[in-house]
């Protein structure tokens, strides 16, 4: 309530000297763990190479090209295209296609608290400009209906959301993109576009779904003040409904990320410093949208989820995993079993990921190695790394023994596999009254005191007494 009462009565000016000193709500750092939903009309094509995004399937179709680091002609989608569905086949005909016959929200929602999510955040419109509600200013702009409502799913797949994750203890967040690839306002003026398009749309899915959550992309290609992005922002603070308690992200204009506006977003990347709430989004695989390419070796394991928030948080940060439902509204069974693979691990070791900060050190490395193992030539970071980080090194590497969090007073070493007879735990000092827990048990753990290290006593557990798979926490209660 007290972040709610500073922000509401603050009244925030049209520049980045004013809007930068609005806090961040404390309930986003707590969170730790979000799911990113990609859906729309690129979801029934739902085709892109592999390590490419097939969200971006208009794009790559109508362009000719597709990034990949030379590795493509640029022709990929282009072909698929014309070779699945003819050459007079349009991506706007999607829409009629994008039904959504078989989409339950609650059990999105249900979905989504059974992961340990603590946040969703959708996409209402992606670069196609294809909004998830009825959106009149959708219809005008396009100069035909380019909206759920009003297409394929004739149904207000948003509200729908809203309401069904309204009704957990999940916030519910909206992603919203800017630009619009091939809106004919957008191609034929981008400011004129920002100023009749992108303005009203905003307060229009602001004030009929009030997110707690507002992650603007699409943003690149002009400047914050060509976007109106500070005049936007002091709107959405100063006057509109969610003002004293929404919060956003760093994607406002060139140049506003990692420097202005609300928390920071790195996307496959992992390892910003935590001085500023930040975010690391990534996919299950690695399209952010539904890919029929990606099998299921694309898809990150259990283990490799479990490690990758574990680096995230021991940093400060949140994770921000992807599913990409398919045009149905299904959720891809190997993504519910991933994310409830997740709930599983965090309903034992909640108390070492929720509510937590970064210690002074983010994670304790082998004394020996080389540090930070990264693959040559890849122009993203693939599943793998963590895993040869932790417990798969390559000769001459080190390897992350422990990641670190903290509460209050309370610290928290998490290992990536069961210590065998000892744990040194290094640059740590206790007390007299300090106890080490093994979390998710009633087991204290013996302990010493050795200079500026402890060693702790590692019990022998079968792994049936073990209380869960692959990470293992202990509480150093101060």
């Amino acid at each position: 309530m007290l972040f709610q009462f500073v922000a509401a009565q603050e009244k925030y000016e049209p520049n980045w000297e004013s809007i930068d000193t609005r806090p961040v709500a404390p309930w986003f750092e707590d969170a730790k763990f979000g799911i990113f939903i990609h859906w729309g009309p690129y979801s029934v094509p739902a085709w892109s190479p592999e390590g490419t995004y097939a969200e971006w399937y208009q794009y790559w179709m109508q362009n000719k090209t597709l990034s990949g680091n030379g590795k493509f002609t640029g022709k990929e989608v282009y072909n698929h295209h014309v070779e699945t569905y003819g050459a007079d086949f349009s991506y706007y005909d999607f829409g009629k296609m994008f039904t959504a016959k078989s989409y339950n929200a609650d059990k999105w929602a249900k979905l989504f608290e059974d992961a340990g999510a603590k946040y969703m955040i959708i996409t209402s419109k992606h670069h196609d400009g294809f909004t998830l509600w009825p959106s009149e200013t959708a219809n005008k702009s396009w100069g035909f209906n380019w909206n759920a409502k009003d297409l394929g799913a004739k149904r207000d797949l948003l509200k729908e959301l809203e309401l069904a994750v309204k009704k957990t203890d999940v916030k519910f967040g909206t992603y919203y993109s800017f630009l619009e690839w091939f809106n004919p306002i957008y191609i034929k003026d981008k400011e004129k576009f920002a100023v009749e398009h992108s303005k009203p749309q905003f307060k229009e899915l602001v004030e009929n779904y009030k997110p707690d959550l507002i992650w603007s992309d699409g943003d690149w290609g002009m400047s914050p003040e060509q976007w109106r992005s500070p005049q936007l922002l002091t709107w959405l603070f100063n006057e509109s409904s969610i003002g004293d308690s929404v919060v956003i992200n760093d994607r406002w204009g060139d140049g506003t990320r990692f420097n202005h506006a609300g928390y920071y977003t790195s996307e496959y990347g992992s390892e910003l410093d935590g001085s500023k709430p930040w975010e690391e989004c990534r996919g299950l695989g690695f399209s952010f949208g539904y890919n029929k390419n990606e099998d299921a070796w694309d898809y990150a394991s259990e283990r490799t989820l479990i490690y990758l928030l574990l680096n995230v948080v021991s940093h400060g940060g949140n994770l921000l995993l992807d599913i990409g439902p398919d045009a149905d509204g299904n959720i891809p069974p190997i993504m519910q079993d991933r994310l409830l693979a997740m709930g599983e691990w965090l309903n034992v070791n909640g108390d070492a990921i929720y509510g937590t900060r970064k210690w002074k050190h983010a994670s304790q490395w082998s004394e020996k190695g080389i540090k930070n193992w990264k693959p040559e030539g890849v122009h993203y970071m693939p599943n793998n790394v963590i895993i040869k980080q932790t417990i798969d090194p390559e000769p001459g590497y080190a390897v992350r023994e422990i990641f670190f969090t903290k509460k209050g007073e309370d610290v928290f070493a998490i290992v990536p596999k069961w210590p065998k007879d000892t744990l040194e735990i290094r640059d740590i000092k206790v007390s007299k009254n300090t106890e080490i827990t093994l979390v998710g048990t009633d087991i204290k753990i013996d302990f010493e005191q050795k200079g500026k290290d402890i060693i702790l006593n590692i019990p022998c557990l079968s792994p049936e007494e073990l209380p869960c798979k692959y990470a293992y926490a202990f509480k150093i209660s101060q």
